[in-house]
């Protein structure tokens, strides 16, 4: 394959029934602290906030975090007792809050444009919303479609005290009618519908029941950390309302955009692997690939991965495909805004 021939195969990819999932890559590179800076976060901050009774979990967590083990990894391990575990979701989203205010402030005074605002220019809105599925509690997404003039559908319906309800708020993007014949068509604005299984930092319990509220509460916020636990906090509400949404839109995909995401995830790995075994198209993006992703790749000759090279001095991008892999130097076509301006941008 030459340089024209993946610039077509990548525009040709931007067509119908694609379903976007992005992970924790895309918000690392808008400047959200990762995986890493989390557990060296994690480290220095839990041991001012944990009693008597949790100390030696902690302990045994913090230990293998010193020694470079990835926090997922850790956390697998060492599953945290419920009232560490609340201290880590906690200190999680204090740490993500600051980042995303920052990001957030500047976009709106006009001194940036994040990568998906402008990714999204170029994607078909179809009359059901932009399927986009994440496992990232910010909430730049929600920012660079509202940027890109679009709706958000988040299954929930109201914005300071949001309750879940995905026909309701699904309806509310309804703008009128258009009658064809004897059938009457609703009307739709365009709008992403976005799908968060792993929770979301405006996600709140109140009471028995979860809420969105863009305000600081003093309620526990609904994210689920890494780690065994989120497998059982999984089929909670809303989490559960949200994967299962998110697993039909993966089972229906005619294509996927997978953004700095990592394979990583059981909640949805089952639904998406086995598509993508299928051979239904995918266009992978991301800076690193994962022992994950290139097991996948090897399996299913529908999936095109572009990423950094070996080399980190020299720039250009690493496509893999299952029968082989080649590296086209120049532009990093892996990142979303060198692909815009390369490749999608008239």
């Amino acid at each position: 394959m030459d340089r024209n021939e993946l610039h077509q195969r990548i525009q040709d990819h931007f067509t119908d029934g694609l379903v976007t999932i992005v992970g924790s890559g895309l918000s690392v590179a808008e400047g959200v602290p990762g995986m890493a800076a989390l557990g060296k976060h994690l480290v220095a901050e839990i041991p001012t906030r944990i009693g008597k009774n949790v100390e030696d979990e902690w302990t045994a967590i913090a230990a293998q975090l010193d020694a470079k083990v990835d926090l997922e990894s850790v956390l697998l391990a060492h599953p945290p007792p419920a009232a560490l575990e609340e201290k880590i979701g906690a200190i999680t989203a204090d740490l993500i809050l600051g980042a995303e205010s920052n990001i957030m402030a500047e976009v709106i005074a006009g001194d940036r444009q994040l990568r998906l605002t402008r990714l999204l220019e170029h994607m078909l809105k179809p009359n059901t919303g932009i399927p986009v599925i994440t496992t990232n509690y910010d909430r730049l997404i929600e920012l660079a479609a509202e940027m890109a003039g679009l709706g958000v559908d988040t299954l929930f319906l109201g914005q300071h005290f949001g309750k879940l309800s995905p026909k309701e708020s699904a309806m509310s993007f309804c703008r009128g009618t258009r009658q064809h014949r004897r059938t009457v068509h609703l009307m739709f604005s365009k709008r992403m519908t976005l799908l968060k299984p792993h929770g979301s930092l405006d996600w709140f319990r109140h009471g028995d029941g979860p809420i969105r509220c863009p305000m600081p509460l003093d309620l526990p916020r609904l994210i689920i950390t890494p780690g065994l636990n989120k497998l059982a906090a999984g089929y909670e509400s809303p989490f559960d309302s949200h994967r299962e949404r998110a697993n039909k839109e993966i089972d229906s995909a005619a294509r996927f955009l997978i953004i700095g995401y990592g394979f990583n995830d059981n909640h949805l790995e089952t639904h998406l692997s086995n598509q993508l075994r299928k051979d239904v198209p995918a266009l992978v993006l991301t800076r690193g690939l994962t022992d994950n992703v290139k097991r996948l790749i090897v399996e299913c000759s529908g999936i095109m991965a572009l990423s950094a090279g070996e080399n980190s001095d020299e720039t250009g991008a690493l496509l893999t495909t299952a029968a082989n892999a080649v590296f086209f130097p120049g532009p990093d076509l892996w990142d979303v805004n060198v692909l815009v301006d390369e490749v999608l941008q008239p």
